[in-house]
């Protein structure tokens, strides 16, 4: 188990902070989105505590977007005119405030769907848009060392804490936007404000994948095998990616710049 919790979100990471080489940021934005920090960690908590922890937990993962939105909502327009540091408390800030909202609003897969697609819809409306074209550099071994170990940290962060404090507080912090402060950070620093919002917009078509990843688990938990169940709702964020990938075409427009 200890393995699996130093290992998978760590890998998952280095994929996609990768991408942003190989793609831009736009495609690492949209990477970004599947559910490759949660996923693990949600896994992780149903094989602790049981899939009736694990439907929470999920359940409020999948409303735990509008948190995620918000960050990115509030770091976007926060970096045009201050710098990193203070765009990076300002977006933490506003994560927690939404979590704590969520923490006491009611679970279930129906509202949880409805406060995630909210959130989508008001990000792709209200978020900074961007145009910005950049040649970066791929991350540095360093970068990429600190990444893995904050993945790493975050997973055993979370599922240290889980039996004290309960399924609701697991699924919002498996959705923690540690993806969205390391690249908004390093991305910030290396290429500039611009840049950041080109990927932070490239995230909102991403959150499609996730929340039917969250949505299928919250309904299919308790009735089939864990790792069954998880390989299906991991199929259907692929899928559900790929449609958005076909429909948005997020390489076709906007930045098509690297990340750091």
């Amino acid at each position: 188990m200890l393995a699996l919790k130093l290992t998978l979100v760590p890998l998952f990471l280095l994929f996609v902070s990768m991408s942003g080489k190989w793609w831009g940021p736009s495609i690492a934005g949209w990477l970004a989105g599947l559910p490759v920090v949660a996923g693990p960690i949600l896994y992780l908590l149903v094989l602790e505590h049981g899939p009736a922890f694990g439907v929470r937990a999920a359940t409020l993962s999948l409303s735990a977007i509008l948190a995620s939105e918000a960050f990115n909502f509030a770091y976007a327009w926060t970096c045009r005119s201050r710098p990193w540091p203070t765009a990076l408390l300002v977006a933490l800030a506003t994560w927690f405030v939404a979590a704590c909202v969520l923490s006491l609003l009611p679970v279930s897969p129906v509202w949880a769907v409805c406060v995630a697609l909210a959130a989508v819809l008001f990000g792709q409306s209200f978020l900074p848009r961007s145009a910005a074209v950049a040649a970066g550099a791929p991350p540095d071994r360093t970068d990429l060392t600190g990444r893995m170990l904050a993945g790493a940290a975050l997973t055993l962060f979370v599922t240290a804490l889980s039996g004290r404090v309960g399924a609701t507080w697991s699924g919002l912090l498996a959705v923690f936007p540690l993806l969205g402060i390391v690249l908004s950070v390093s991305s910030h620093r290396a290429h500039g404000s611009e840049f950041v919002v080109s990927l932070l917009r490239g995230m909102v078509l991403g959150r499609f994948s996730f929340a039917a990843f969250c949505l299928f688990l919250s309904l299919a938990l308790n009735h089939q095998d864990p790792t069954t169940t998880f390989a299906e709702a991991a199929v259907l964020a692929m899928f559900v990616q790929w449609c958005t990938k076909r429909i948005g075409k997020p390489g076709s427009h906007g930045s098509t710049a690297v990340p750091e």
